[in-house]
């Protein structure tokens, strides 16, 4: 199968535009810094960077010294990681093809949007050599809970059903067993809450990253249920300084792919 042509099992009904994702998500990579001291990345490494989006973060792997390729479902951002001089290619991550080719794989707010965590820890597991690394943050249990409850009682108010949640978000406990399950041996996972200002506030965050609930509505009811949503949060997430804040819960850890041989039994594929 062609990962360029497989439809990535991670849109969830989301379009990305690498120009406002800088604008309102800027954030995003620069809070990557501690998974990325967390990663530790060496000089002559081989990582693989999972969902590296616009390649930011990607950047700073190569500049310290590493081999780094960069994978992420979104045509759109691959190619502003290619402007950078990324090699970074399109793929769904719930189909990754590499075998035994990496000494890490790095993965930052990017897993939560990959609802089928088994066919991506099978893939990362195969992508990586033995006692090789696995070292990301992601969304975890908890993360943006007032964004998504307001999200959804502006779409009930409106009339617009619900759909279904868009994001895979797991306590530490969960992503650990998932891990051991696919022969991980954890070094560390914890969730962290980490209110996180935004630049642009909640506007610009829904315009980012609200697609999948607000996908299929026509522009007036988008319209209402955007307006609705930002009053609903406004006395939780906005100071008296009209700072807005998302409230993130974030999911960090290190594991090490087993170096003993495989065993299929009892594993999810």
């Amino acid at each position: 199968m062609n990962p360029a042509t497989h439809p990535p099992a991670s849109a969830a009904g989301q379009a990305w535009d690498a120009a406002r994702y800088a604008r309102n998500a800027g954030f995003v990579p620069a809070l990557g810094a501690s998974v990325s001291a967390l990663l530790d990345a060496q000089p002559g490494e081989r990582i693989l960077d999972l969902g590296c989006g616009d390649g930011v973060l990607t950047a700073q792997l190569v500049q310290a010294g590493a081999d780094v390729v960069g994978v992420d479902a979104s045509p759109e951002l691959v190619a502003a990681a290619v402007e950078r001089g990324i090699d970074a290619r399109v793929m769904d991550g719930h189909v990754l093809t590499f075998e035994g080719d990496f000494d890490a794989v790095f993965s930052n707010a990017a897993l939560h949007w990959m609802r089928q965590p088994d066919a991506v820890l099978a893939g990362v597991r195969r992508a990586l050599k033995p006692g090789g690394r696995f070292v990301a943050e992601f969304g975890g249990h908890g993360n943006v809970a007032a964004i998504t409850t307001a999200l959804r009682a502006a779409l009930q108010a409106n009339g617009a059903g619900a759909p279904a949640f868009a994001w895979f978000f797991p306590t530490a406990d969960e992503y650990a067993a998932r891990l051991a399950q696919h022969d991980f041996e954890v070094t560390q996972i914890a969730l962290i809450p980490r209110p996180t200002p935004l630049p642009t506030g909640i506007a610009g965050w829904l315009q980012t990253f609200a697609d999948p609930f607000l996908s299929g509505l026509n522009a007036d009811t988008r319209g209402r249920v955007l307006a609705d949503t930002e009053a609903l949060l406004r006395p939780a997430l906005c100071d008296a300084a009209g700072q807005w804040h998302a409230d993130y819960v974030r999911l960090r850890f290190s594991a090490r792919r087993s170096p003993t041989p495989h065993s299929t039994q009892g594993h999810p594929q």
